[in-house]
């Protein structure tokens, strides 16, 4: 295999992309480079574009990714370049989850218009060409599928959905089982299809080691899918969910081994209350490695608002200890989200990692929050807002009845309390100099 940045760690070499994640993050260069020897930090960048980075793992922020991409309805280039402008704006990562129209060309475009990482779902593109050329999904073979990868990785995507941990006996165990919903995994069901058409095992994870050549002559990330993660409240935790995140905490020990750099996907829908002991969980099982949650959604009936229950779930996900937060739009279970519904769900779940990175960052977090505060007790409006995470958004709702002509805001306007301690202060401050 090919020298890979976590085989550079291990030796104890800081490399030029461990150098720039630290100074991102503000921690120590060798902290960060041991935490990758270990594989409990990565980095993930642009292979082609270096620049195009983000340290995700402990000790580091808390990151979001926003997925976007076609749809087999809705094929629009130009709205998805768009949302790839608001992830720039807005994520640390992006996915490219296209399933309609010239994949290559859109996975290209994306990628140029990225100034952050890009990771695909290459399942996706071997089962649709199949469909397209053979006339079945499930009729790609397994050179097609390790094909696709390599094209993906050629073209500088970043990381990669991987549904490793996906049996066929588990497969047929989710088929049998009396989930709410069997499978809610797209690119899971796609392989599944496949198993049972070919009445073979999973060839990513029957060529587990193949997958990790390959990425490592590209020295890209793995990301283990979660095939089987629940996609109702009432399957969380399950038999089915924890087994195969039993596998994937294998794979994940395998993928160290050979020093390649892997996260595992998680954890669906599950109940407020099981989040912690979930993210504690899969920590405890992989030996640490950086955990990326999909949600997690705590209900199942918030649609169209979606991204306001999973930033909910998201920011106690990551108070916990998940380190990439994969967001949700209010167009989740509904449909393909325009690029304003992007916007919003990319601002949700922004604040829900910075929520999270007080908790567990700590004092690095909490000093934005001070400024903000400190600003906010003496009136200093325009300093306050453009230390806010919508600085434009802030200002246009401090303005919405024209700028204040009191020096509090339009709610309290001359009754603000915190113009009226100022005013207490000075008093009492002038009764103790008499």
């Amino acid at each position: 295999m090919a020298r890979t940045l976590m085989m550079e760690c291990r030796e104890g070499r800081v490399t030029d992309e461990v150098k720039l994640v630290a100074k991102m993050e503000g921690i120590d260069e060798l902290k960060l480079c041991r935490r990758i020897a270990e594989g409990r930090a990565i980095v993930i960048r642009n292979i082609k574009e270096p620049e195009r980075i983000s340290g995700v793992g402990l000790g580091l922020r808390t990151k979001v990714n926003v997925n976007i991409g076609t749809s087999s309805e809705v094929v629009d280039l130009e709205a998805e370049l768009e949302k790839v402008r608001i992830a720039n704006k807005w994520g640390d990562t992006l996915m490219d989850l296209s399933t309609g129209g010239d994949l290559d060309e859109i996975r290209r475009a994306i990628i140029r218009e990225s100034k952050v990482p890009v990771g695909t779902v290459p399942t996706y593109q071997a089962f649709i060409d199949a469909f397209k050329k053979r006339g079945g999904g499930a009729y790609f073979t397994e050179d097609d599928l390790f094909n696709v990868i390599e094209r993906h990785l050629r073209d500088g995507v970043a990381f990669m959905t991987i549904h490793a941990a996906l049996t066929r006996d588990l497969a047929l165990r989710a088929l049998r089982s009396d989930r709410v919903i069997k499978v809610v995994s797209r690119g899971g069901d796609m392989l599944i299809g496949w198993m049972l058409h070919n009445n073979a095992e999973n060839p990513l994870h029957a060529r587990w080691d193949y997958v990790m050549e390959l990425f490592s002559q590209y020295d890209a990330v793995i990301s283990i899918g979660d095939a089987l993660r629940p996609g109702a409240t009432a399957d969380s935790h399950d038999e089915l969910h924890v087994a195969e995140l039993i596998e994937a905490a294998r794979l994940v020990k395998r993928a160290r081994k050979a020093g390649v750099q892997v996260m595992v996907e998680g954890p669906g829908h599950m109940p407020l209350n099981e989040v912690i002991w979930d993210v504690k969980l899969m920590k405890k099982l992989t030996g640490g490695a950086p955990y990326y949650v999909l949600g997690p959604l705590p209900t199942d009936v918030a649609a169209p608002y979606d991204h306001i229950a999973g930033a909910m779930g998201a920011a106690l996900a990551g108070a916990a200890g998940a380190d990439l937060l994969c967001y949700l739009t209010p167009a989740e279970h509904l449909g393909l989200p325009t690029p304003k519904q992007v916007e919003e769900g990319a601002i949700a779940f922004r604040i829900a990692a910075h929520v999270a990175d007080v908790v567990k960052l700590g004092r690095r977090a909490r000093a934005w929050d001070n400024e903000v505060s400190d600003y906010r007790g003496r009136l200093m409006w325009r300093e306050m807002i453009s230390k806010l995470i919508d600085p434009d958004r802030a200002w246009a709702i401090y303005t919405q009845y024209g700028e204040p002509r009191v020096r509090g805001c339009t709610m309290c306007g001359g009754y603000c309390p915190m113009l009226m301690v100022m005013q207490q202060v000075r008093k009492v401050a002038g009764e103790g100099n008499e």
